[in-house]
Parts: structure tokens; C-alpha cells; sequence
């Protein structure tokens, strides 16, 4: 895969936290498609980005992705903890087929994908202006993790961006 192809065209209403952490991402990669878990650095990463940050683990089985860890603003605005659960079974986003086709188009192509559709959560608090998926990969070659990111919006407290109440 040539490099362009990591490469991310973002629209001029994307969040810097989401470029931010792409960004990161790249810088990761060096001459690699993805890095790996391994080479992220969580004290590297700018802490306001971590309570919104989740990886999913790419699994050979019936439930595909699995959420491995989940942060703690994902969880509030979620409101449940979907840890260890399918994205099948505890997914967030407008459909289970929007979510599903994200991670499966990072696995085909071994890039980043940005999501810009906006969904609100179902307390009707939080809404999203958009999500990106990561890959990562231990071995250089598959895909077996996805790093998600996403931008929320605190509808009650207009300008509160990921900045919820931890």
C-alpha cells in the first residue's frame, strides 16, 4: 500500500483533537502501514484525548471486533461500559451497520477511515461531529486492532468538546 493511502483529507469543520490524534497515528507509522499497540505511548498522547479514545480487537470469530478497552467519557456518554462486548452487541453510532462497515473497510484497506456522520447518543445529551478508526498491527500485515476516536459535543453545555464531566 502506497503512503497516500494513509493519508486523510479533512474537512475544514473536523475537531484538532481528531486531527491531533491522527496525526500521532502517523508519526507512529513511520515507514510502516500501522504501527502496532505496542509503539503508542499513552503519556505521549494529549490527556484531554484519552477519556474519548476506545480500542476494539479484531477477532476470527462470529463477533469480529470486541471492545478491549473503553474511555471513561465513551463510557458516560454511551452510559454503560460496553468492555468485552462485540461491537455487535454494544455498538455506538447511528446504525450496527455503519459501525460494522467502518472497522471492516480499516481492516480491507489497512488505513484510516473518517467518519463524519453525527449521530446523538440516546439520553438526547451528546451528540458526535465525527469519529475515526485507526488500525493497528503486531505483525506489519493484519490488522488486529483499531484505535476509535470520537468528537463529542455536549448539546445542554453548547462548546463543551470532549471536555465532559469526569
Amino acid at each position: 500500500m502506497a503512503s497516500d493511502q494513509r493519508r486523510l483529507e479533512f474537512p475544514p469543520t473536523c475537531r484538532p483533537e481528531t486531527v491531533a490524534l491522527y496525526e500521532y497515528w502517523r508519526k507512529k507509522c513511520g515507514d510502516r502501514l500501522m504501527p502496532s499497540r505496542a509503539d503508542l505511548d499513552p503519556s505521549e498522547i494529549p490527556p484531554r484525548l484519552l477519556p474519548c479514545i476506545s480500542i476494539v480487537d479484531v477477532v476470527p470469530d462470529d463477533r469480529r471486533y470486541v471492545y478491549r478497552l473503553v474511555g471513561t467519557a465513551d463510557v458516560q456518554v454511551r452510559g454503560h461500559d460496553p468492555t468485552g462486548k462485540s461491537v455487535i452487541e454494544g455498538f455506538f453510532g447511528p446504525s450496527v451497520e455503519d459501525a460494522l462497515s467502518c472497522y471492516d473497510r480499516v481492516v480491507a484497506t489497512k488505513a484510516p477511515v473518517l467518519d463524519p456522520v453525527p449521530f446523538t447518543a440516546t439520553n438526547g445529551r451528546y451528540t458526535t461531529e465525527e469519529t475515526i478508526f485507526l488500525p493497528l498491527s503486531d505483525d506489519g500485515i493484519s490488522v488486529n486492532k483499531i484505535i476509535v476516536f470520537f468528537a463529542f459535543v455536549d448539546v445542554l453545555e453548547p462548546g463543551s468538546v470532549v471536555q465532559l464531566d469526569l
